[in-house]
């Protein structure tokens, strides 16, 4: 394994050169600024950037936010959610508010998230992928003359298919009428909808209020119905059923459907695994139990 030795003071000029890229972003053209330059770009642009922050999702008809877009995700265009316009000294008065690409010769003219399929582009219905579609306005296939546009049947996690999501732009004002969370004012480039480390994960696993918001106890703690997932059903299944005697400990026990106030959901669906695993156990050994002789007397 190698290791990399930085000289004295290096670890310092490292984190200021992320730094620097945090801020600038694609705005200095590949060509570092000098330290004079950067000073100015962080007075001109900081103060704007401040206030007109623009938050990017991708929201399902629900109203959740599937995806929360950071600095290197992806358009549709292929080019990465920095390398689109994202400040504005006034904040625009259209909707939908369009962020173009500012690639060279680019002709995506407004930033438009498309999913992935593991780390493969999702298919169009004419069994081509997203990136073989024209990044224009139409969307058309550059390798078949049957697609009328891109439109793809894939489906989101959250069990709606990917053509009912749409690409959302806001403002921090606008998301704080929905109650949403817009984080703190950072002077950083493109931080789309990242708020913190949940706004990572996808929207049915954020258990925040920049997901689906965490469940309220009534609904973790009301009877399972024929609605809810087999899964749960399961779990309630055997928490019913009858007390079983384990052959380890020549005790009683019995699944307990009833979380624990000391316990988070974690270490309560994990403790009712394990006893339900036990209790299938000691099932099993009772089954395997010799049968009683049948000989007849002489």
């Amino acid at each position: 394994m190698e290791r990399l030795a930085l000289p004295a003071g290096g670890a310092e000029a490292v984190e200021e050169y992320l730094e620097y890229r945090r801020i600038v972003g694609e705005d200095d053209g590949g060509k570092l600024l000098t330290p004079e330059e950067y000073e100015e770009y962080k007075r001109k642009v900081l103060p704007t950037r401040l206030q007109n922050r623009l938050y990017v999702s991708w929201r399902s008809p629900t109203g959740m936010d599937c995806k929360l877009v950071g600095p290197e995700t992806l358009c549709f265009c292929t080019h990465r959610y920095k390398q689109h316009q994202t400040d504005f000294a006034t904040m625009p008065q259209q909707r939908p508010i369009s962020l173009p690409c500012r690639v060279t010769g680019c002709q995506c003219r407004a930033y438009l998230y498309v999913p992935l399929n593991g780390t493969q582009p999702i298919r169009c219905r004419c069994k081509h992928f997203a990136d073989q579609h024209h990044a224009a306005a139409g969307f058309t296939c550059t390798a078949c003359s049957k697609c009328s546009g891109f439109h793809s049947c894939f489906t989101c996690a959250c069990g709606q298919p990917a053509y009912t999501h749409e690409t959302v732009v806001e403002t921090k004002q606008e998301r704080l009428a929905q109650g949403k969370p817009v984080g703190r004012d950072v002077p950083y480039a493109a931080m789309g909808g990242l708020t913190g480390f949940s706004s990572l994960a996808d929207g049915y696993m954020r258990l925040d209020d920049s997901g689906i918001g965490t469940p309220p106890i009534e609904f973790l703690e009301s009877p399972v119905t024929v609605r809810d997932h087999p899964f749960v059903k399961a779990f309630q299944a055997s928490s019913s059923s009858p007390q079983t005697k384990s052959t380890d400990e020549g005790t009683s026990s019995q699944v307990s459907s009833v979380r624990r106030s000391e316990e988070d959901d974690t270490a309560f669906f994990e403790r009712r695994y394990q006893e339900r695993m036990k209790m299938e156990k000691a099932a099993k050994q009772k089954g395997k139990a010799p049968l009683p002789s049948t000989s007849k007397p002489s």
